[in-house]
């Protein structure tokens, strides 16, 4: 009897369903955060009648043949990226992308990270850096007697500094995308580096063709959908428990076999 090990994959299946679901629920008020969902597919299958096979001598055959499947396994975890909402903060250093692409920072190690979250401060040095302190690439300094910064919707940065009028600029925030987005492998720290899944980082300018602006005194907020997570949770808890129902049916029937004398 293969019904022990195949409720045993579905309960195991269903504990990372909740993990995943854990998961976003907790990050339902992070900056930026995408949910995920978990993408599951079922093992191989034991053949014991193969389909088309002869049945008779006259050349009759079977129509359909006997596979039993072994259960099921975790094929991946699935990010959903689609647009969160948009939250006004009135800070001028929070910055939301409307639209498609990433932030890069630049991370300690000498690579780049890449993150929806813009929540971006000044340093001691009068760099735009992140929560982490990692400086935002292409780096930007501000002068020491700014009295207000203007980001425009295709990332230009221009500096009032103490009464000039005339706006210094700085730089521009660029913008950077991936062929496939799902490829990116999460850091933490509303962090996704580039892997060979992803493809190579592709840069543009904000208002790019296909390219997200952005949106000074704005963040980007979770689009996790609470409603329909808390939905997703009790269904997983009813397949953990009917396959944990399945075991102990199982260990009834082998019992009952058991006692057969």
């Amino acid at each position: 009897m293969k019904a022990l090990g195949i409720a045993a994959t579905g309960m195991l299946a269903q504990q990372t369903n909740v993990d995943v679901i854990s998961n976003n629920i907790a990050n339902a008020n992070t900056t930026g955060f995408k949910s995920s969902r978990a993408a599951f597919q079922d093992l191989v299958y034991q053949t014991v009648h193969r389909e088309g096979a002869l049945t008779s001598e006259a050349g009759t055959a079977r129509p359909t043949g006997v596979d039993v499947g072994l259960g099921v396994h975790t094929a991946g975890t699935v990010r959903l990226n689609t647009q969160g909402g948009l939250v006004a903060t009135e800070n001028q250093l929070d910055l939301a992308i409307d639209g498609k692409g990433y932030f890069t920072v630049s991370l300690p190690d000498g690579s780049q990270g890449y993150t929806r979250d813009g929540s971006f401060q000044l340093s001691a040095q009068g760099q735009i850096v992140n929560l982490q302190g990692y400086e935002i690439d292409p780096g930007v300094n501000v002068p020491e007697n700014t009295v207000n910064l203007e980001i425009n919707e295709s990332g230009l940065i221009m500096a009032y500094v103490e009464n000039n009028p005339v706006p210094l600029e700085l730089g521009r925030i660029t913008m950077t995308t991936f062929t496939n987005e799902g490829g990116l492998k999460p850091l933490g720290n509303n962090l996704l580096a580039a892997t060979t899944a992803s493809g190579d980082p592709l840069a543009a300018n904000p208002g790019d063709p296909g390219i997200g602006i952005v949106r000074q005194g704005h963040l980007e907020s979770s689009n996790v959908n609470i409603i329909q997570q808390i939905t997703d949770l009790i269904s997983a808890q009813r397949a953990y428990e009917m396959n944990s129902k399945a075991i102990e049916t199982a260990d009834q029937m082998m019992s009952s076999a058991n006692q057969i004398k």
